[in-house]
């Protein structure tokens, strides 16, 4: 869409006031934001209307939807737990359109490209926009200006704080799990389509209007254990199939072989190591990445070398986590998600492996949450730029292809590293500003290329520590100048005036927006 009123935010953006038609703060700076007013609450209900013997099942989700009043202009919500193999979103779609409904917002916790599917409703107005991650095909159809409303992106942490504040007001939530009862109780650690938890979906499930819990393994009450709690949800429903196992979770997640992300995550470890942050009883966060898992096995040596253990990590969890975990290097799992069969099998074995959510570890509008008390976190970037801001959705080219995830909101933690390849395909990484500022320089602390590392001028204390160790510390200037001595001035992105979509930060106010990429 084309917005004429711009005003220039906290980093320099030009970001709308109004989005979609509704009212949108740009972003005044970090923890400069206070929010008013009470969190949202949804309807009352009454006992009187849900079966007293507890059955709440329905036919089909064609049915649930229908009882659910489903009509023009709603908000439909899912989550993510199914990642590549989720069948629902899409089966959702297909029913709004052999109803014939029309102009309804799409608000999934993350898209994948699975959703292609939902191209031809996003064409013929059955879903008016999308408001979530988008990755892949639903991205590049967006970057190209096709989507009638704009798309917002918001962390997961984000989503949680927009949906509790009442900037997002969820009409009919569909939760898809694993296993469930017909009460509604219902876990992902459970059943052929297990996804190992379902932190995603607590905020639709108690927010939403109506909540339907599909499944297609339906025990007997009580579901045991119920990650999502039954008095949140309207109707149940059984599918033949919830979720293409293969594509939900993988059988093995893979260590890097690449030699260049190998030494980057040997040159992170070694950084932690010099800076006194892996010593007893430390925290780390690292993604389910190739470099990232890398990074954690070489805590892994570390730690046994040293005879010591951390208190926590927080996953995304997976089998190397697992095996820190049951070899005592790890006293306990925090998991935002699971990424494998190991990681899942965990969760049910392993009394110190805790589903979280969103509310505990990243939402920002409440009383303090788990981010800040992470020692390190490892995260991933498209580019960086010589400020220290980072963009982690839009390529050099600005094609939107990827989400926020819980980037934004691990940037709390003590020491955030972004690990990055100074170049990928002879672009360089770090560059004088980045296409889409999804986080401030000011919260970024560290970043490892394979040709240096360079710390934040504000980081005086990890400076200090690190002056006299034999790690080849750079200034970012020093990196950039040398990514463009290898491969050039890398050029700006060419992009329309048209904003196809909005970043929002941690605090729901626009940090930055994507425009349409130039044909």
């Amino acid at each position: 869409m084309t917005y004429s009123k711009l005003v220039k935010n906290a980093v320099g953006r030009l970001v709308p006031t109004i989005i979609n038609g509704e009212e949108h703060t740009p972003f005044l700076g970090v923890g400069k934001y206070k929010p008013e007013g009470n969190r949202y609450a949804p309807k009352l209900q009454t006992n009187a209307d849900f079966p007293l013997d507890g059955n709440k099942q329905v036919s089909n989700l064609k049915e649930a939807l229908v009882k659910s009043g489903l009509r023009d202009g709603m908000t439909i919500s899912t989550h993510h737990h199914f990642r590549n193999g989720d069948l629902i979103a899409n089966h959702i779609f297909d029913i709004a359109k052999e109803l014939g409904i029309k102009n309804l917002r799409w608000f999934p916790s993350a898209s994948f490209p699975c959703h292609e599917h939902l191209v031809q409703y996003l064409e013929d107005g059955t879903i008016c926009h999308i408001e979530g991650s988008m990755n892949g095909p639903l991205g590049k159809y967006t970057s190209e200006g096709k989507m009638n409303g704009t798309a917002i992106l918001r962390s997961h942490g984000g989503r949680y704080q927009a949906v509790q504040d009442g900037e997002v007001k969820i009409d009919i939530a569909v939760i898809g799990a694993g296993t469930a009862d017909a009460f509604g109780n219902a876990n992902g650690v459970e059943g052929s389509s297990a996804s190992g938890l379902l932190g995603f979906a607590l905020a639709d499930s108690q927010y939403a209007d109506k909540v339907i819990m599909v499944t297609d393994n339906l025990v007997p009450f009580p579901c045991i254990p119920w990650q999502i709690q039954g008095n949140y949800v309207d109707y149940t429903v059984v599918m033949d199939k919830v979720g293409v196992p293969e594509r939900i979770i993988s059988g093995t997640t893979q260590i890097t072989k690449s030699p260049d992300r190998l030494y980057l995550a040997e040159l992170t470890a070694d950084f932690c190591d010099a800076t006194g942050i892996i010593r007893e009883g430390f925290s780390f966060q690292a993604g389910a990445g190739g470099t990232s898992l890398a990074v954690g096995q070489y805590f892994a040596e570390k730690m046994r070398a040293k005879g010591i253990k951390a208190r926590f990590a927080r996953g995304g969890s997976n089998k190397y986590l697992v095996e820190m975990l049951e070899e005592g290097l790890v006293d306990y799992i925090l998991d935002g998600q699971t990424f494998d069969l190991e990681g899942v099998r965990s969760m049910k074995d392993n009394a110190n492996h805790v589903m979280t959510s969103p509310f505990t570890s990243y939402n920002y509008h409440s009383k303090g949450n788990f981010a800040g008390l992470v020692d390190v976190v490892i995260l991933g970037a498209t580019e960086v730029d010589v400020n220290f801001n980072a963009n982690v959705v839009t390529h050099s080219d600005g094609q939107l292809l990827h989400g926020l995830g819980g980037w934004s909101n691990c940037l709390f933690s003590k020491t955030v590293i972004l690990p990055v390849p100074l170049f990928r395909d002879r672009i360089p990484v770090v560059v004088d500003e980045v296409t889409t500022i999804c986080g401030p320089g000011e919260l970024i602390d560290v970043i490892v290329t394979e040709r240096g590392i360079a710390i934040n001028p504000l980081r005086t204390d990890l400076i200090e520590k690190a002056k006299n160790s034999n790690l080849p510390i750079k200034t970012i200037h020093e990196l950039k100048a040398e990514a463009e001595k290898i491969c050039g001035k890398p050029q700006k992105p060419s992009l329309e005036e048209n904003i196809i979509a909005a970043i929002k930060w941690v605090d729901g106010t626009v940090i930055d927006v994507v425009r349409q990429i130039k044909k």
